[in-house]
């Protein structure tokens, strides 16, 4: 597996891999939502973050982290591949890029959040809507030390 900034032509990729692994985790969402949520990713997010792609060895993208300073707005893992350290492999390469992180997840995501705290995040506080002002409380992480 290698990781390497994000290339356009990862786009289409990148949003199916984000569809399944919502689907997978965020089970609170409606697929309304998720309809909300797709064409922000694919036109506004991606394109605005310094995103990173992992590569299996056979050059399919299994996952990808989008970085705002040392903030991390994304890191989705295809469901296939949930629990094979890709997602620890992108955490770290943020941190070596960007030092200590923040990161912020749905409170209703427990394996995102058991996920943080494995990977060093302490909660730091928390908001009763998300950055859409959706009702989906976010809980603010950080890397404290």
């Amino acid at each position: 597996m290698k990781i390497r900034p994000y290339a356009e032509r990862d786009t289409v990729r990148l949003v199916d891999i984000w569809l399944a692994a919502v689907r997978a985790t965020h089970h609170f969402l409606t697929e309304d939502d998720i309809r909300f949520f797709e064409p922000r990713l694919r036109d506004l997010h991606i394109p605005a973050l310094e995103v990173y792609v992992v590569e299996g060895d056979d050059g399919q993208l299994l996952g990808f982290a989008g970085l705002d300073g040392a903030n991390l707005e994304m890191l989705f893992i295809e469901p296939d591949h949930h629990g094979h350290g890709i997602g620890k492999q992108l955490v770290d390469h943020a941190v070596a890029l960007k030092g200590r992180l923040k990161v912020d997840v749905n409170e209703q995501n427990p394996g995102a959040l058991a996920f943080y705290l494995k990977c060093g995040f302490t909660q730091v506080g928390r908001s009763e809507l998300d950055g859409s002002g959706k009702p989906f409380p976010l809980l603010h992480l950080a890397q404290l030390g």
